[in-house]
């Protein structure tokens, strides 16, 4: 499983390939290190789930490991509503739906079909809001782009990362501190 690409790196990918790099050399160190607010409120948003206790509904399924072999991706889903057929990723706070968060959440649900799980509504839960947000099913197109994406991940080199940096990602990245790429410190310190 080694080309296998983790879900969860998916929007992060998006938002600096770059740092997908720097979490696998902090990945052993404190995370105190580079965690900041976001960060901290998504983990803690996500012990529900991870410990299983997330949802009262009878026959949700939550915190199940999911991986797909045509796609070469692995992860965890937060819930899986059997009764509905619906996946549900949760976020604690969701302004902006970015296509990062769109890809994991596809990743998720051609792991789960893949997996013999049949789903039929695909949603995001905001935690901070109580609310649900429906997302499309992704289409055949969709697959295509998520394809063509993973394949730039695979194929991406922090060697030969010529972009200049982003000043506004870069203020609003938790490795910004850390990163040998931009002098300026983020937002979060």
């Amino acid at each position: 499983m080694e080309d296998f690409i983790a879900i969860a790196t998916l929007n992060d990918f998006i938002f600096c390939p770059y740092s997908i790099y720097l979490h696998s050399v902090y990945a052993d160190t404190d995370d105190g290190l580079y965690k900041a607010t976001p960060q901290v409120r998504g983990t803690i948003a996500h012990m529900g789930v991870d410990s299983k206790k997330g949802s009262s509904h009878r026959g949700d399924i939550m915190s199940l490991s999911v991986y797909s072999e045509s796609l070469h991706v692995y992860g965890k889903i937060d819930v899986y509503r059997a009764e509905k057929k619906q996946l549900i990723e949760r976020k604690y706070s969701l302004k902006t739906i970015f296509r990062g968060q769109l890809y994991q959440l596809w990743a998720q649900y051609f792991c789960m079909t893949e997996m013999g799980f049949p789903v039929e509504e695909l949603c995001f839960y905001e935690i901070s809001a109580n609310k649900m947000i429906p997302v499309n099913l992704p289409t055949e197109n969709d697959r295509v782009e998520l394809e063509r994406f993973l394949t730039l991940f695979r194929n991406y080199s922090p060697l030969n990362d010529t972009k200049m940096t982003n000043p506004n990602k870069c203020a609003h990245c938790i490795y910004c501190n850390l990163c040998d790429k931009t002098d300026s410190d983020n937002v979060y310190s």
